[in-house]
């Protein structure tokens, strides 16, 4: 039998999509094994999500019906697990006066003021009380 390139080529491509297949099925399981982490791991307290937006607090969780109650600024409702997601994670707004045009963070004479000051502030109280005797014996 002759070598046939299109044969050889047919293979490739079989190989390939084998390849992708077997690839795509463990990254879902991955994912799939992190989502039911997170759902058994639910207790009260827990902040969540669902996937139509409500933001709240977990109240409590029935794994046997796979429900949850969540309170969400006061208003309880309840919620099948698979409605259930981790809350977005909300970037801290830094406005453009604050960061130079690289974004790093410009660093203010004030900042090093209230830093200073607030490290004064964690000294332990007896530290401060000797310090104070020993200003009022050099006075």
């Amino acid at each position: 039998m002759p070598f046939d390139p299109s044969m050889l080529f047919m293979i490739v491509i079989l190989v390939f999509m084998i390849g992708m297949m077997w690839w795509q099925s463990k990254k879902a399981k991955k994912q799939q094994a992190k989502v039911n982490d997170f759902r058994e791991s639910l207790q009260p307290g827990t902040e969540v999500a669902t996937y139509s937006g409500l933001l709240g607090k977990i109240v409590s969780v029935d794994l046997e019906k796979e429900q949850a109650v969540i309170d969400s600024e006061g208003s309880l409702s309840r919620w099948r697990l698979q409605a259930l997601t981790e809350p977005p994670i909300v970037p801290a707004y830094v406005h453009d006066d604050e960061v130079d045009e690289y974004g790093n963070r410009l660093e203010d004479k004030a900042d090093d003021q209230s830093q200073q000051d607030a490290d004064e502030a964690q000294k332990p109280i007896e530290a401060t009380a000797e310090q104070n005797a020993k200003d009022e014996q050099t006075k």
